[in-house]
């Protein structure tokens, strides 16, 4: 069974200060396998799914239903409640067991539905627990000597060691995706059978069941277009054109994909700097493989593993960090910024084949005043080059984002 210790660090951080923790993330990223894990680590324990008939029954019909758990010891049970936002009434039913349990109980609540969506003001259960999110298997979480966070914050330009292992693992993620179950097969049919399954479910069954669509085809449909879409600014219009449909239809169902995990979507940065105005976002996979073009597919990856970084470091109390791109006017544009207290802290380029600095890189760095890093697809590349007052190091993108906290 794969260890997570990245996210076992998190879970006793966040488990350490509330009885009722959220883990989110993707479906099939490893959230029911990663808590039984956790489950090993209590002397009782008692596993709950939503989607089973017989647990869905059990609930039902007896809400304290783990109050029957056998003990054997007097040590605090957890209680592992899964896809439970399934259920019409989950927030009441979680604000009333945390209540009334929460000295004698330690609560797990696990979905593949976004339960951070449910964060906003008025939310009945404020206060009541810690929020952390489970992605797909990344470069930096595959590392075991990746950086610890003071360290990588103190001079994120530091040269990267070399590691033997992080250019194969990497080359296996760009084939296989981090979605445990096809990264640990190591077979390329494996992931080919397992892709158009993966996202039929998700569209066809939990979106499909959790939202009023009628269109589902349409939907489909749209959903196969984006990979082709990957890395530049987003036309919404452009996509309603194509598929014949409204322009407000297409915002919501992207919104959608959003919620379920299938896609996630930076911002510009805001800050009034030099004609930086467009507003169109970005979007990325979270399944890149399917990306047919390797640099898209490179630039996607780094995202991914930046997007898992900001995630991470935010559900840890360390930010609040946030992740965008720059591009002005002139479409000069740099990939990734991220920014810390809404302030610009760390520019990042992807650049597949090219090691020579790129100009909008080297004039965003000068307007902002940030350490900035271009990252290449080639192995054994790493310098660093003055730009005025700051630095920017162009490196192997194995090497640096292996390092990742």
């Amino acid at each position: 069974m794969l260890q997570r210790p990245l996210y076992q660090d998190i879970w006793k951080e966040l488990s350490h200060n509330k009885a009722m923790i959220f883990m989110a993330g993707p479906r099939q990223a490893g959230k029911t396998t990663f808590s039984q894990q956790i489950a090993k680590e209590f002397s009782q324990s008692l596993y709950f799914n939503w989607d089973i008939p017989a647990n869905k029954k059990q609930l039902i019909e007896d809400p304290t239903f783990f109050e029957h758990l056998d003990r054997k010891d007097p040590s605090r049970p957890l209680i592992i409640l899964d896809e439970i936002h399934k259920y019409r009434g989950w927030k009441n039913y979680l604000k009333g067991i945390y209540d009334q349990f929460h000295q004698e109980y330690l609560f797990l609540i696990l979905g593949s539905g976004r339960l951070d969506i449910f964060q906003k003001g008025g939310d009945s259960l404020a206060g009541r627990y810690f929020l952390f999110h489970l992605w797909p298997l990344t470069l930096a979480e595959l590392n075991p000597r990746r950086k610890n966070f003071p360290s990588f914050a103190k001079n994120p330009l530091e040269v990267p060691p070399l590691h033997p292992s992080t250019k194969p693992t990497w080359e296996t993620l760009s084939r296989l995706s981090g979605f445990p179950e096809p990264f640990l097969s190591g077979k390329t049919a494996f992931y080919q059978r397992w892709a158009p399954i993966y996202a039929q479910q998700l569209i066809r069954e939990d979106i499909r069941n959790a939202t009023n669509i009628k269109h589902i085809d349409t939907v489909e449909t749209l959903f196969s277009l984006l990979s082709s879409r990957v890395g530049s600014p987003l036309s919404l219009a452009s996509l309603s054109g194509d598929l014949q449909t409204s322009f407000t239809s297409i915002r919501d169902w992207l919104e959608i994909f959003e919620r379920f995990y299938l896609i996630f979507r930076l911002s510009p940065f805001s800050r009034k700097i030099s004609r930086a105005i467009t507003k169109e976002k970005k979007l990325y996979l979270f399944d890149y493989v399917q990306i047919q073009d390797p640099a898209i597919r490179f630039e996607n990856m780094v995202a991914l593993e930046l997007f898992r970084a900001m995630n991470t470091w935010n559900d840890l109390g360390w930010g609040p960090f946030s992740l965008s791109y720059l591009r002005n006017k002139e479409k000069e544009e740099v990939d990734f910024l991220i920014t810390k207290n809404r302030k610009p802290h760390l520019l990042i380029e992807a650049k597949f084949n090219d090691t020579q600095i790129s100009r909008a890189l080297l004039k965003f760095q000068s307007q902002l005043n940030v350490p900035a890093i271009q990252l290449v697809n080639k192995n054994d590349t790493c310098k660093i080059i003055k730009n005025e007052a700051q630095k920017v190091l162009v490196v192997s993108a194995h090497r640096w984002l292996a390092e990742l906290p």
